[in-house]
């Protein structure tokens, strides 16, 4: 699908976005299956923006997942996407979404192009807002990672978010000892779970809305 970038840019222009509904599908169970009804705005959350990377390798679309290191933190070697928290210097959420691509995996801010805000999501652990952004480059970009954020880049081609099996579910532990059982995306054999994966399930249902196809 060669107009992919159009074929989303149009369909979020036309119809409102999947939003809560899709990222239930991949919410833990401990999280309360309801709206969020905004419960987040005493909370005074901080805020942050991730950015969903389109690219074309080897004539198919590819998105690159990073994973954290390990450290002392809620977040220690999960997945997620490139991101982070807003600074005082950035324009808008849309430029720490870009400021912080360039910075984590090395695309520079100006080779990609926005297409859409997804919805937002609230991060209760860690008492972040994040607002998603989809972004595409025309080139395959040549990855630089930081390694004081990021222990691994991990690409893969877009189509998988839609096979039957990519969607598991297993028990998660914390390093407190306390568990619960979540859906996960299984990509490239990764465990892709919490936030990153609700705010991919938005991103899933919009591929399925547009029937989309690998082929560029």
């Amino acid at each position: 699908m060669k107009d992919l970038p159009q074929k989303i840019s149009e369909f979020v222009r036309n119809n409102s976005l999947p939003g809560e509904a899709a990222h239930m599908k991949m919410a833990p169970n401990s999280r309360v299956r309801t709206s969020q009804a905004k419960e987040y705005t005493g909370f005074d959350p901080k805020l942050s923006a991730v950015m969903i990377l389109l690219y074309p390798k080897n004539g198919i679309w590819h998105n690159a997942l990073i994973q954290r290191p390990t450290y002392p933190g809620v977040h220690s070697a999960q997945m997620s996407f490139p991101g982070g928290k807003q600074e005082a210097s950035d324009r808008d959420f849309a430029h720490t979404a870009l400021r912080e691509t360039e910075e984590e995996i090395g695309v520079p801010q100006n080779q990609i192009s926005l297409l859409t805000e997804l919805t937002e999501v609230y991060i209760p652990p860690s008492n972040f807002l994040v607002k998603p952004f989809v972004g595409v480059t025309d080139d395959q970009p040549n990855f630089v990672k930081q390694a004081s954020e990021v222990s691994e880049i991990v690409e893969y081609p877009i189509a998988q978010l839609l096979n039957a099996d990519v969607i598991k579910e297993k028990d998660i532990v914390f390093s407190s000892g306390f568990k619960i059982k979540t859906p996960y995306f299984d990509i490239n054999g990764k465990v892709v779970w919490g936030a990153t994966a609700i705010m991919l399930s938005e991103f899933r249902e919009i591929l399925n809305e547009i029937g989309f196809k690998d082929k560029i």
